[in-house]
C-alpha cells in the first residue's frame, strides 16, 4: 500500500493504475479514520470489486458543528493504515487539512432540502453540517476520479444525500451502500463507541433494540406512524435514553410518512454521555 498525501500524487498515482490496467475499475472508500468492522466489510467489498482500492483518511472539519467534538475525534493513522492493507486497499490518501482546503477556499456544495431535516436540522448537529459533506465528497471525487465509491448504510441520510449529489450533478460514480454492521448486542459499529463508559454503552444498546420494537410492531401487523414509534419509544424509555429524533421517513426522500410501506426508515439519533449516536432500519422490508 502507498500513502499519498497531495491531489498531485494521488492523481498521478491513480493514473498509473489506470495506464496499466485500461479497463480495470476505480474504487474509493472515504472514510474519517478510527477505522473499524463497519469500514472493513466496505473495504473488503471495493477489494473484491475494484482493480484498484483507494481510501481516503480524512477528518472532515466543515462536517462539524461549533462544539462538536473535532479535536477529541479520534485519530490513530498508523493503525488505521495497517487495517487497510491488510484489507488490501491499494492507496492511501492521508492529506493535511490545507490541501484540501487551501487559503482562499470559500466554496460549498448545497443538496436541498434533504439535508435540512434530522442530521441536518440546525437544532442537531447545526446548519452547514452536509454542506460539508457533501462538498468534501464532491472533492474526493474529482481528487480520485472513482468508477465506484462506499458508503455504510448506518449513515443513511449521508448515502441519500451523495446519490442525490451524484445524480443532479451527473458526476460518473456509482454509488454502493454496504449494511450497518453491529456489535453482538445490535450496537451500531462507529468510531463515536469508543467514547463510551461501560454503563454508557449498555445503555446504547437501546438504539438497536428500539428498531427492533419497531419491527417487531409492523411484523404484528401495525402499519400506524404512531404506534410504531411508540414501540421504538417505549424501548429508549425503558434504558433512560432520551432521542434528540426518532421519526420515520421515506427512504426515498425523507419526506416524512405517516404509515410504514416497506420503504420507510426509521431514524433514531441520541447523545449518551459524550458520544452522539445514530441508528436506523428500513422497517417492512424483508
Amino acid at each position: 500500500m502507498r500513502t499519498v498525501r497531495t491531489v498531485a500524487e494521488l492523481r498521478a498515482a491513480v493514473s498509473a493504475s489506470r495506464s496499466s490496467r485500461p479497463d480495470g475499475i476505480v474504487g474509493l472508500v472515504p472514510t474519517m479514520g478510527a477505522l473499524h468492522e463497519g469500514h472493513l466489510s466496505l473495504l473488503r467489498r471495493a477489494r473484491a470489486d475494484c482493480d484498484t482500492v483507494v481510501m481516503s483518511l480524512f477528518v472532515n472539519p466543515a462536517q462539524f458543528a461549533t462544539g462538536e467534538d473535532l479535536e477529541a475525534y479520534p485519530r490513530d493513522e498508523r493503525h488505521d493504515g495497517a487495517l487497510a492493507a491488510e484489507e488490501g486497499v491499494d492507496l492511501l490518501f492521508a492529506p493535511p487539512a490545507e490541501e484540501v482546503y487551501p487559503p482562499g477556499f470559500d466554496t460549498g456544495v448545497d443538496v436541498g432540502t434533504i439535508t435540512e431535516v434530522l442530521e441536518g436540522d440546525p437544532a442537531q448537529r447545526g446548519a452547514g453540517h452536509f454542506r460539508g459533506v457533501a462538498t468534501v465528497v464532491l472533492k474526493l471525487f474529482n481528487m480520485v476520479g472513482p468508477d465506484v465509491a462506499y458508503f455504510g448504510q448506518k449513515d443513511a441520510q449521508q448515502a441519500l444525500v451523495i446519490r442525490k449529489l451524484v445524480r443532479d450533478l451527473d458526476v460518473p460514480v456509482r454509488i454502493e451502500v454496504g449494511p450497518t454492521v453491529r456489535e453482538p448486542d445490535g450496537l451500531a459499529m462507529s468510531s463515536r463507541n469508543a467514547y463510551l463508559s461501560h454503563a454508557e454503552r449498555e445503555r446504547a444498546a437501546a438504539l438497536n433494540r428500539a428498531l427492533r420494537a419497531a419491527q417487531h410492531a409492523v411484523d404484528a401487523g401495525e402499519r400506524g406512524a404512531g404506534r410504531v414509534l411508540a414501540a421504538a419509544r417505549a424501548e429508549l424509555e425503558a434504558s433512560g435514553v432520551e432521542p434528540e429524533y426518532l421519526e420515520l421517513r421515506s427512504a426515498h426522500d425523507f419526506s416524512p410518512v405517516e404509515r410504514v410501506n416497506g420503504s420507510t426508515l426509521l431514524a433514531v439519533a441520541a447523545q449518551i454521555g459524550r458520544a452522539r449516536l445514530i441508528d436506523n432500519a428500513i422497517l417492512g422490508a424483508k
